[in-house]
């Protein structure tokens, strides 16, 4: 059963922004596109299970800092090799100023 866990507040995170989150367990990476709007994916790539937090972020794109693959960070698709498997993404919405993950 999903359950929604707080992960941040708001202001924690700026517009073209990812940040680490852990939660049982897991490496998860929370965005924040240039709208505003807050995302959640697996937090390592699926390439060589690099740690997400530590790469670009562009518009809706991040960028592997160990070999440069990107995902859309909205859907988590697989854009440029060497990644070829998609990111899991996860729900989010704010309440209360705080950001929320249904994992």
């Amino acid at each position: 059963m999903s359950e929604w866990v707080d992960a941040c507040a708001e202001d924690e995170l700026d517009e073209e922004d990812v940040m680490p989150f852990d939660h049982g367990g897991r490496r998860y990476a929370i965005y924040r596109s240039p709208e505003g709007d807050y995302y959640c994916t697996d937090g390592l790539c699926t390439h060589e299970r690099v740690d997400l937090a530590g790469g670009l972020v562009i518009d809706h794109v991040i960028e592997c800092p160990k070999h440069n693959g990107q995902f859309d960070y909205r859907t988590g698709a697989a854009l440029r090799a060497p990644v070829c498997e998609d990111l899991a993404i996860f729900p989010v919405k704010v309440e209360g100023g705080r950001v929320l993950i249904r994992l």
